[in-house]
């Protein structure tokens, strides 16, 4: 596995400039360092995440060109903004595996919660999200997918200034049974309400 996180707004510019950076960098992982698969995650100069609008874009439009092209395995990491037990995290979890999943990416491999710069502010509950989303993504038209993208991007990329942080593992699960608190499935249950209505056939 070789692991690289192109950055979107720093030297290497804008969306596409990105997007052809990130190309490289994963035939690269493969041809220079005999990878079994590469390790992606383009990430937002600024706000330190995976889920805005752009990195999503730059992340899909590359998985769908190498889905394409070569027969490499592609994976994928998850930074949202906002921390565990927050809808917010739960819904930018939901977009980028909306993304990856309708763009081919071979593996999903769980979430850093609260851009993963934070000390136990990861749980299970984000990577169950991923995965419900995945499979009820599978499938689906590209259209309908970037139609529920669309206002679902929007419905959080304007809080990232205000993002909560969320509740550390041991505030949002029962640490003796490694089970999520009641608080934190109200909040799941909400978010999947939230992605019933854009229209995903979830939950």
């Amino acid at each position: 596995m070789v692991e690289q996180m192109p950055i979107f707004g720093g030297y290497v510019g804008g969306v596409e400039e990105t997007a052809i950076c990130d190309i490289a960098t994963t035939l690269t992982s493969f041809a220079m360092l005999n990878a079994s698969y590469h390790h992606d995650g383009p990430i937002h100069i600024r706000w330190g995440t995976t889920s805005s609008r752009e990195t999503l874009q730059i992340a899909g439009h590359v998985a769908a060109a190498m889905d394409i092209n070569t027969d490499v395995l592609l994976a994928n990491q998850y930074y949202p903004v906002a921390g565990p037990c927050t809808e917010m995290c739960l819904l930018e979890v939901a977009a980028q595996a909306m993304t990856d999943t309708a763009s081919g990416r071979e593996l999903i491999s769980g979430c850093a919660s609260a851009k993963g710069v934070a000390e136990d502010y990861t749980t299970g509950m984000e990577a169950r999200m991923l995965g419900e989303v995945a499979e009820a993504t599978a499938g689906m038209d590209v259209g309908e997918i970037n139609h529920i993208l669309k206002q679902l991007i929007y419905s959080y990329e304007r809080k990232y200034l205000t993002a909560p942080m969320g509740r550390t593992f041991q505030e949002c699960y029962n640490v003796r049974k490694i089970v999520p608190t009641k608080e934190y499935l109200n909040v799941y249950a909400s978010a999947i309400d939230v992605l019933s209505r854009l229209g995903l056939d979830i939950g």
